[in-house]
């Protein structure tokens, strides 16, 4: 069993920045973060392996940056000029080699106009 644990979200307006972040337990191979807004379902903003690949929805490309520090188990995600339709809960995703999947408890991210 893997534990994840976020900090970093909050209330910023419009163009601000905020980074979040989240420590696992283990060793990480595969982590992403995922949103997920009132009344929609849960969409990939972005995802690192642990070798250096990145991928992210168009949504937040050129915005958004995610990274990992290996020695502290930690994956980021950098935000940066948010816009109020960023806001939702953010949730941090842990995938190891065997496929086994862990969600971290969300962090709240509100942006206002």
């Amino acid at each position: 069993q893997v534990q994840l644990v976020e900090s970093g979200g909050g209330l910023v307006q419009t163009g601000g920045s905020l980074r979040l972040s989240c420590t696992a337990s283990g060793r990480m191979y595969v982590m992403a973060w995922y949103r997920q807004a009132p009344g929609k379902q849960r969409e990939l903003v972005a995802g690192i392996h642990s070798g250096g690949n990145t991928n992210y929805a168009d949504s937040v490309k050129g915005r958004f940056t995610i990274s990992m520090d290996n020695a502290a188990n930690t994956v980021y995600l950098h935000m940066n000029s948010l816009k109020p339709e960023d806001t939702a809960v953010y949730y941090c995703n842990y995938k190891n080699p065997l496929g086994s999947n862990y969600w971290g408890q969300g962090t709240q991210v509100t942006v206002s106009s």
